[in-house]
């Protein structure tokens, strides 16, 4: 994560098995879109124990942003996973400010506001 100090990252862990994984795709790719220029990197974390199964869901599905494998979960096991999907808002000092458990597309607006709201926040010295 030390690569994107500086940057508010969105780090979304997902697997191809998750319904509301799929779901949650377009938002990320509409937050990609809409904030990369402002600072914004969108990571999502494919756990999958299987590397095929993340790779066919991924040549299925449209995926503008960051993607990175965590086959032996330690990330997940790290952050004490509750939920598929669980995204994390970090702020441009590399502090964790939120965190989102599932994915319910009535809820991805107010959690794109926070985004934003972390974008607008300055780096401290």
């Amino acid at each position: 994560m030390s690569q994107y100090r500086g940057k508010v990252v969105y780090l979304d862990f997902w697997a191809s098995w998750c319904g509301p994984c799929l779901e949650s795709f377009p938002f990320m790719n509409r937050l990609h879109s809409q904030l990369q220029d402002k600072g914004l990197v969108v990571l999502a974390v494919n756990l999958d124990e299987n590397l095929e199964d993340g790779a066919q869901f991924l040549a299925q599905h449209r995926v503008d942003f960051a993607v990175a494998v965590d086959s032996g979960q330690a990330c997940a096991k790290q952050l004490q996973l509750k939920a598929m999907p669980s995204s994390y808002l970090i702020d441009r000092n590399g502090r964790i400010r939120a965190r989102h458990l599932g994915f319910r597309v009535g809820e991805a607006e107010q959690f794109g506001k926070q985004v934003e709201q972390l974008l607008d926040e300055p780096t401290a010295p």
